[in-house]
């Protein structure tokens, strides 16, 4: 057999995770939103945050009309973290919304900053590849990427509670792929993710890509080598080009 044979199917299509990939260099909202709780005071190692922020996390799936953007998701995500903090002994002395607003803003605010500066690796990467998003989210995924900016860069964007399941079940990367006439073979999926975004597209004999911050990368091993580590998603362009 020839070298060419051998050679892997030229990448077609890629797809994307959304929260902590497209909004963030690899970093999950669960450990961002740790971070800017720590920046306000709270003294909750991460382990304790955790199941706080999956408890508000989890209330909101299903709960958002799907036109709802990011704003108004992060601000709702927000007041159930507040509460689930308060019940757990961490809510704010005065019992005000406050810090749960400085939060938000400051989450918005970073993502905003991060969404711009991605665009233009989002636009150039859609002149030549097929787009898609996967992401478990709460059945709002089109209305937060229409108030970004972003749904008109994408293909599909196949969210876990329309579509009925989540990543890595194989179901939500077909949804994905047919939707846009796609083969596994010839497709790559982004995220910061090991064991969502890598082992779903380790079941669906997909390529992976890995986005994390350089500390995540040293801590965790792949279970299948990805195409690529990286750090930042500007740096795609020079992996796909």
């Amino acid at each position: 057999m020839t070298e060419a044979e051998h050679e892997a199917p030229t990448i077609q299509t890629v797809l994307f995770d959304f929260g902590g990939t497209l909004d963030a260099d690899g970093t999950a909202w669960k450990e961002r939103f740790h971070a800017l709780y720590r920046a306000e005071g709270l003294a909750m190692p991460a382990e304790a945050f955790a199941p706080a922020f999956y408890a508000a996390d989890d209330a909101l799936v299903g709960a958002l009309p799907p036109s709802t953007g990011l704003e108004e998701t992060v601000t709702r995500l927000t007041a159930n973290l507040e509460a689930e903090l308060a019940r757990r002994g961490a809510g704010e002395a005065d019992g005000s919304a406050a810090r749960g607003q400085r939060v938000a803003s400051r989450f918005l605010s970073d993502a905003s900053q991060v969404f711009a500066r991605n665009r233009p690796v989002l636009e150039a990467l859609g002149q030549r590849y097929r787009l898609g998003i996967v992401s478990n989210f709460y059945g709002n995924l089109e209305g937060v990427c229409e108030s970004t900016g972003l749904a008109s860069l994408f293909g599909v964007m196949a969210d876990s509670e329309r579509v009925g399941a989540g990543k890595p079940e194989p179901a939500i990367f077909r949804a994905a792929l047919d939707a846009l006439d796609a083969s596994p073979e010839t497709a790559v999926m982004v995220g910061d993710s090991l064991r969502r975004d890598g082992e779903g597209a380790r079941r669906m004999n997909m390529r992976f890509i890995w986005i994390a911050p350089p500390e995540a990368q040293a801590a965790e091993r792949p279970a299948a080598p990805p195409l690529a580590a990286l750090t930042r998603l500007a740096d795609l362009v020079g992996v796909l080009a």
